[in-house]
């Protein structure tokens, strides 16, 4: 073999290792990054469940690695409206039917009903349309309305109907729907059902929509990877440093509120099937979303500084920017306007006995 050959050879050689070296490379850096090693803490979890222990497994975790805001969660909706146009409904957690957002019909009784026979005698789907139908007993011994229960008896009953919802504001045909299941449950109970008039009713329906129309706010911010793309796994194991828990569909994690049974506080949300492919850790997630449902989250859980917070440190932490849905970067200048109009707007539904949050706002915004 001659010199130059031999030469050739490794000069052919040599480029063909920079080759490979240089996808192998390239490979490396568009693969999507990878969750770190799992905590001791979780590995602990795992066993503990394995084991079949009876005990509930509990996560033990550092207080001093994470901070105050680091236990709040968006909920979804990727579409962020403008600075302007947002409104979100506030007030006292009150339960039960409320003459604000409902249409109420007394039913008198000539003695006691039992609340067995009012469970009994309740319509098969207590709703009107796309309205929920609620219906109340007072309560013989309390004197307090609730709904009816198996061994209480009951000097009086309300059936009432929703005004308004997401949907839309009630029409003459839900109303004449709820008046059918209204006289059918006192016909049951031998009550005497009184009505609102029906036009009156889907008038102040009406006026209340467009009020709900007008002062309803779903934010949604889009964080965006600026190089790298990342797997489920990572993106999980970022959101759950700051709080956010698993939620029930694939794709989706929330953070919690400190009460049982409510709405979560934000939500977040990535491509569902790359949760649920048959190596998640090939998936690539190129962005993800973080959202908050401004109706149903209490003022005094401070949502929106909590969601601009998570989106800061994700980027941050995920080498990502935080856009709206069309791309375009959110500035802090930004971020303040939107401040400035929800607390305006926590105070117009304060002032409609409306608080975001409470029982009342939550069913008015749904």
């Amino acid at each position: 073999m001659s010199n130059l050959t031999l030469a050739l050879s490794i000069l052919g050689g040599l480029v063909l290792a920079a080759v490979v070296g240089y996808e192998a490379l390239m490979s490396r850096r568009n693969a999507p990054r990878q969750p770190d090693a799992v905590d001791t803490a979780l590995a602990d979890v795992e066993r503990s469940m394995s084991s079949g222990d009876d005990m509930e497994p509990r996560l033990h975790v550092d207080p001093n690695q994470l901070s105050a805001q680091d236990r709040h969660e968006p909920l979804f909706d990727p579409d962020l409206p403008a600075p302007s146009g947002v409104p979100v409904p506030t007030g006292e957690r009150r339960g039960g039917l409320d003459p604000l957002i409902d249409v109420i019909a007394p039913v008198s009784l000539d003695g006691l009903a039992s609340g067995d026979a009012a469970i009994a005698a309740m319509p098969p789907t207590r709703r009107a349309g796309s309205k929920p139908v609620a219906i109340e007993g007072l309560n013989e011994h309390t004197g307090q309305w609730e709904p009816p229960v198996a061994g209480q008896r009951y000097s009086a009953f309300q059936v009432g109907v929703q005004l308004a919802n997401r949907t839309g504001a009630l029409n003459e045909i839900e109303y004449s729907e709820f008046v059918v299941k209204a006289q059918a449950f006192a016909d049951a109970v031998n009550g005497s059902p009184e009505f609102p008039e029906m036009l009156d009713e889907v008038a102040r329906a009406r006026e209340l929509d467009q009020f709900a129309s007008a002062h309803d706010a779903q934010l949604g911010f889009v964080l965006r990877a600026l190089h790298a793309a990342w797997s489920p796994g990572y993106v999980q194991q970022n959101a759950a440093r700051l709080g956010f828990v698993a939620g029930i569909i694939p794709g989706r994690m929330v953070l919690p509120t400190g009460e049982v049974g409510l709405p979560p506080i934000l939500g977040l949300a990535f491509d569902t099937q790359a949760a649920l492919a048959d190596d998640p850790a090939q998936s690539a997630i190129r962005e993800l979303s973080l959202s908050l449902d401004v109706p149903q989250v209490d003022r005094t859980e401070e949502p929106f500084r909590r969601m601009r917070e998570a989106a800061a440190t994700l980027a941050r932490e995920m080498d990502g920017v935080v856009t709206d849905s069309d791309g375009q970067l959110l500035r802090d200048e930004t971020m303040d306007v939107i401040g400035n109009d929800l607390e305006q707007l926590y105070d117009t539904l304060d002032a409609r006995d409306l608080a975001a949050g409470s029982p009342l706002a939550r069913r008015l915004f749904s």
